[in-house]
């Protein structure tokens, strides 16, 4: 019997029984779920890190986004506050298309 201990999709216990197997799960408390929830965006990112193609990339970021949608109803915002936060570091500080590598700062 595999054991996961982790954070899945709402619907996924329901994929695992229509297989004929038993998903054992419970309901995670409040500290729980913030520490499963921050767990779960770092495996998607790793997922990402080793995608192969364009298309386990694309599967990967829709994951990501998920657990971004999930974690700001979380903390009260949305993502048009998030939005709206990106856009204001993008016009202060810049995007990340440019490709810039910081090697160093001299004094």
């Amino acid at each position: 019997m595999p054991i996961y201990n982790k954070l899945v999709r709402d619907g996924i216990p329901g994929i695992v029984e229509a297989t004929g197997k038993r998903a054992v799960t419970r309901v995670l408390d409040e500290a729980e779920y913030e520490h499963a929830l921050i767990e779960k965006l770092h495996e998607e990112v790793e997922e990402l890190r080793g995608a192969g193609s364009d298309h386990d990339r694309i599967e990967e970021m829709a994951d990501i986004l998920e657990l971004i949608h999930t974690y700001a109803t979380r903390v009260g915002a949305d993502l048009s506050e998030i939005e709206a936060v990106r856009k204001k570091k993008t016009e202060e500080r810049g995007g990340f298309r440019e490709r810039v590598f910081l090697i160093s700062v001299e004094d």
